[in-house]
């Protein structure tokens, strides 16, 4: 089949469709996925948080506490380089299915048309699980460096590790944003709002557990594990307030 073929084909199931009434939905994020129909288990689903020409693919946690959340980072095995520069950063990296970030601009795009709260879930190899819930979430442009603003701790036995970043802007290698003499994001060899330095640190290297040998490196929370213990799995995820 030709390429003219197929888009003859797209225009004229459009065309039906318009004529029977149903209006396509573009979901801009996984509680509008949720809201269509709510039989939809967790999974990769397309969301386009800016209108038709931003489909993206974002794993949508449907289960925990009420379900709804698009998770916008997520680690689990060590299989995607998260040692990145600016423009990863800020565009997206990773698979849905597995290791991704979501990209700064989408998620700028995403908190600015919403409220919403940020839940942050870990796992050490040890089989605990806890997790660390905020009521208020959002990033500025890229003008303003992507400032994060978080608020409104609830704790799920993490403690709090991610107030330390309030009204931090983002940091990459060749990005140095951060509150500290030091370049940060190097030091610890991560992105994220580092401030001076983290509190946590979940974009930094995969590592098993307690491993102090480079000080602060790995995939932390401070508040539960302290910095030389690397989480076997931590995912952070926002939905809109209710």
């Amino acid at each position: 089949m030709s390429s003219v073929q197929l888009v003859s084909i797209v225009l004229v199931l459009l065309a039906l469709l318009l004529d029977s009434g149903m209006s396509l939905v573009l979901p801009t994020d996984c509680s509008d996925i949720i809201n269509n129909d709510s039989s939809r288990p967790s999974g990769v689903y397309t969301i386009y948080p800016i209108g038709s020409t931003s489909a993206v693919q974002v794993y949508c946690d449907m289960d925990s506490l009420g379900g709804r959340w698009t998770v916008f980072q997520r680690r689990m095995d060590g299989s995607v380089n998260f040692y990145r520069p600016w423009d990863d950063y800020k565009t997206g990296f990773g698979f849905a299915a597995g290791e991704y970030w979501l990209g700064l601009e989408t998620l700028f795009h995403l908190t600015l048309r919403k409220k919403y709260e940020l839940q942050v879930d870990m796992e050490d190899f040890q089989g605990g699980k806890v997790f660390a819930r905020y009521s208020s979430f959002s990033v500025d442009p890229e003008a303003f460096g992507f400032t994060l603003h978080v608020s409104g701790f609830t704790d799920g036995g993490a403690g709090d590790s991610m107030s330390f970043h309030n009204g931090q802007k983002f940091s990459t290698f060749d990005k140095d944003q951060d509150s500290s003499t030091v370049n940060c994001a190097r030091t610890y060899l991560g992105g994220f709002w580092y401030n001076d330095c983290h509190g946590t640190n979940p974009n930094g290297v995969y590592l098993w557990g307690a491993d102090g040998t480079i000080f602060a490196i790995g995939v932390s929370w401070f508040t539960w594990k302290g910095h030389d213990y690397s989480l076997k799995s931590i995912s952070m995820k926002v939905r809109p307030v209710q």
